[in-house]
């Protein structure tokens, strides 16, 4: 969605990233995955404090927002990433949590996959999809 700079301010802007459905936090959430109070997050929406050089760098890359579109309006609100970037993100979350040993085993896996030709790979993804598909008859 390409938003054009239609007299916003900065602080309007920082507002509609926070309520974006893709972030959805209240004032308290999203001050906290900035490392503030939520109380600095309201007072730049209500225009009594100006967002400082560091929270608008935090907002680019906590939540993949493009810079020029929160400083002036120009571009897309969000950047682009791949498809292998966004996986990259979503196997990092899912492996915050895990055990060590499976933490481990599953980089251990990637990192091997990562180094087999094309054809080996092709294989495996073949695999996969077998694999995915009787799970899904077993429901």
């Amino acid at each position: 969605m390409d938003i054009s700079n239609d007299g916003l301010e900065i602080r309007d802007r920082i507002k509609m990233v926070r309520e974006h459905e893709n972030v959805d936090l209240s004032q308290a959430g999203f001050g906290n995955k900035l490392s503030v109070e939520r109380s600095a997050i309201s007072l730049i929406e209500r225009k009594r404090r100006n967002a400082t050089e560091r929270m608008i760098k935090d907002i680019c890359r906590e939540f993949n927002v493009n810079e020029d579109w929160l400083r002036f309006g120009i571009g897309d609100m969000f950047k682009s990433i791949s498809e292998e970037d966004e996986i990259g993100e979503i196997l990092t979350d899912l492996l915050v949590d895990v055990d060590d040993s499976v933490y481990k085993f599953i980089k251990s896996l990637l990192r091997t996959y990562k180094k087999l030709d094309d054809k080996s790979k092709e294989v495996i993804r073949n695999s996969t999809d077998l694999f995915i598909e009787e799970l899904k008859k077993e429901g």
